[in-house]
């Protein structure tokens, strides 16, 4: 028994021995990897200029607490364009003058990776984890394309699951093995860095004397060439990761090499605590600046460069909004460039009236025939002539909304940078999330979620147009200016392509709302007042300019709706301008009928009781009526008319004239309609006298009618009426027979 308890006692002091030994070994470790990460640990990159992507990865290394070495900073890149062809060989050597300092170190542990197209994930704790894992004194990034010698593939190790092939964006490895691989062979600064590497790891016996290994399965580096559809952006709690789910392992380094880099541009917009769910945007904050506490006499001073490059609807709107933009006058210069003839008196009569409350003012008329790439490139030299700060694109499908929206894009502080806009209800803006292979169009992940405002931030993308701002030292760069020139591209291609291969990143903000984009596509200018066709392709500007100040008043349940006679129910719904716009195409048109019963314009040719009209029909607007009905009538009968439900149908819409020379009355009659909508399109005792409607069943009448709004009764068997007659001058109405 004693002899029992002795032995349990003993495990038992074993036991706690084992563990307290495990716990020193444990929190040396990790006092170990702490110190590491500002002793024994660096992060060495190769950056000769400080592009968008340099800024982003040393954010990067800031948010995770990584020391970094940049070399060649404000030196001449000698690597050749790596772009175009193999090169890079002039990091090889500006690394080598770095390990010669580490050489002797057997505990530094050196991080290389490229700059412009890389974004750190986690800090030196969790990467030096790793490497030790792989119980390697070198480690290299793999891939799957044997680049730039497709010969030598054959020459690889074979191997079971993973990316075969050495890419030389990211190692990691002690500082005496470095040195050594580094400087094993002559380099010149115009050969290839990854081939001089593959040949290293190539040689059995040097890869086996520096011990080598390859990370396959990208538990620290991620590239992305070939690789995009093997990782997926996460999120866990408060911060974004990146998944590769073929290996299920969570790269630390994450390479846009390649064709590769617009999707890091995408994943960048959240990984590095940039964005998340429960936060939002975080790096939105980085490096803005505030100008509303300032005196406006300090503000920057801004070109707003507009271009009509064709005829565009509402464009009065437009020019009322650029005018009202919340910012000194005296600090924006004016740059107008029109090409459509058919806002020459618009634009003119505009910058007439508001033209001397600008710093300057420059014009392009359509009679210069100045093509749309010359004109944004007067546009961006006349910048450089006035030293502007900043520079406004501003097309004229972008309406800016918020008046404040100016001084939000330069508290942006972004080098491009786009206000979001959307042509509403729909899913067109003005940025692509994505591109094809062929630079055209492609929806990213998240293209929805962002034009919905369900994701907002600042959103690094490749292309923007119609309304961006750009900053006045990337004009004056000479190896940055903005260029609309390229190939055979659309300007606005241009520009952003030229962008890309600068390396200059374009940013879309949809931090607030700022305004919306027109649709120009089918923009008839041969029509009069052709905004009011418009209704189809830019209900929410239609709206803004033709619907009645009270129309949603009428859904107001607090509200008693009007009711002038018994079922007769009045309306507001359109405004004083769409009535006389109405009434200008109708007399434009000037084919009235005749008021006879005989009329081709119908089904048989006879009409029981005829008017002197003008059917929506013959004026191009049936489709747009229609519409009309469905989505503003159709609502307000609903109300009234409880239990009758069903989009409205309407085959008889015109608008009727009575004059006391041609027909000043109509006989009484039941209209061929389940219910009627009569509205008055001028003003009684005004425009003319008399005139009216009278039920008679009820020996009641509506005579003092009000300009824009709708009486709305049933049609067949009760409501048996006629039109009283118009003593002097000319009324028009607009009718419509619902569900006949």
């Amino acid at each position: 028994m004693c002899v029992v308890r002795k032995s349990v006692n003993m495990t038992l002091r074993r036991v706690a021995l084992l563990l307290s030994v495990l716990y020193f070994v444990t929190l040396f470790n990790g006092a170990s990897l702490k110190d590491r990460k500002y002793k024994d640990f660096l992060l060495v990159t190769v950056a000769t200029n400080q592009t968008d992507g340099f800024q982003r990865f040393l954010r990067s290394a800031k948010v995770y607490n990584i020391p970094v070495k940049v070399l060649g900073l404000g030196e001449k890149w000698e690597g050749g364009d790596v772009r175009s062809h193999a090169g890079g060989g002039h990091k090889i050597n500006l690394l080598k003058k770095e390990l010669l300092e580490h050489k002797d170190d057997p505990d530094k542990v050196i991080l290389f990776t490229d700059s412009y197209d890389v974004i750190l994930l986690s800090g030196p704790d969790k990467i030096v984890q790793q490497f030790e894992r792989f119980d390697a004194r070198v480690v290299f990034s793999a891939e799957g394309f044997c680049w730039p010698d497709e010969g030598l593939a054959s020459k690889y190790p074979a191997v079971q699951r993973g990316k075969r092939y050495l890419n030389s964006g990211g190692f990691i490895g002690y500082a005496p093995e470095l040195y050594n691989v580094v400087t094993s062979t002559a380099v010149a600064n115009d050969d290839d860095d990854q081939l001089f590497y593959t040949k290293v790891y190539l040689n059995e016996e040097l890869r086996d004397k520096f011990r080598i290994k390859l990370d396959h399965r990208s538990d620290i580096f991620q590239n992305l060439n070939g690789a995009i559809a093997d990782v997926e952006l996460m999120f866990r709690g408060q911060e974004a990761y990146l998944q590769n789910t073929v290996y299920s392992t969570a790269p630390l380094v994450i390479h846009g090499n390649g064709p590769s880099k617009l999707v890091l541009n995408t994943l960048g917009n959240y990984l590095a605590n940039s964005w998340n769910p429960e936060d939002g945007c975080l790096s939105c904050w980085d490096d803005s600046v505030v100008l509303e506490d300032k005196d406006p006499k300090s503000y920057p001073i801004v070109l707003i460069a507009v271009f009509i490059e064709q005829p565009t609807p509402f464009l009065e709107e437009f020019l009322d909004k650029l005018y009202h933009i919340e910012y000194p006058r005296e600090k924006l210069h004016l740059f107008v460039h029109n090409s459509a003839e058919f806002h020459a008196e618009l634009v003119e009569d505009f910058l007439s009236q508001h033209g001397e409350e600008y710093r300057t003012i420059k014009r392009i008329n359509p009679s210069h025939k100045t093509k749309e790439s010359e004109a944004r490139s007067l546009a961006i030299n006349y910048c450089l002539t006035v030293e502007c700060e900043y520079y406004l694109n501003l097309d004229s499908d972008a309406h800016l909304d918020n008046p404040h929206a100016l001084r939000l894009l330069i508290e942006q502080n972004r080098s491009v940078v786009a206000p979001l806009l959307l042509r509403p209800y729909k899913a067109w803006s003005n940025f692509w999330g994505a591109l094809t292979a062929d630079g055209f169009y492609a929806r990213s992940m998240d293209y929805m979620e962002i034009i919905h405002n369900d994701r907002r931030g600042v959103w690094n993308v490749p292309y923007v147009n119609s309304c961006y701002l750009i900053k006045g030292a990337l004009i004056r760069h000479p190896e940055l200016k903005p260029s609309y020139m390229y190939n055979q591209l659309d300007a606005d291609m241009a520009f952003c392509t030229n962008m890309r291969e600068k390396d200059v990143f374009m940013y879309v903000t949809n931090r607030v709302d700022f305004g919306h984009l027109v649709n120009a596509d089918n923009f008839d200018t041969s029509r009069v007042n052709s905004e009011i066709y418009q209704l189809l392709d830019n209900r929410w500007d239609w709206e803004q300019r033709y619907l009645h100040e009270n129309y949603t008043e009428n859904f107001n349940p607090n509200n008693t709706i009007a009711q002038p006679c018994p079922d007769v129910y009045w309306f507001p719904v359109v405004n004083p301008r769409f009535c006389k716009e109405f009434i200008e195409i109708m007399e434009h048109y000037g084919q009235w009928s005749d008021g006879t019963n005989k009329d081709d314009r119908i089904e048989g040719g006879y009409e029981a009781v005829p008017t002197r009209d003008i059917h929506m029909k013959q004026v191009g607007l049936k489709e747009q009526w229609d519409y009309f009905l469905e989505e503003f009538v159709g609502p307000l009968q609903e109300r009234v008319f409880i239990g009758y439900v069903g989009p409205p149908r309407a085959f008889m819409n015109f608008v009727v004239r009575y004059r006391p020379e041609e027909q000043p009355s109509l006989r009484p009659h039941h209209d061929s309609s389940t219910y009627t909508i009569n509205v008055a399109l001028n003003r009684p005792k005004i425009d003319y006298e008399g005139g009216g409607c009278r039920f008679i069943r009820y020996n009641c009448s509506v005579t003092d009618t009000r300009l824009g709004w709708m009486l709305m009764h049933p049609g067949r068997l009760t409501h048996y009426h006629e039109g009283l007659p118009v003593t002097k001058g000319t009324r028009y109405i607009m009718i419509s027979f619902v569900d006949p």
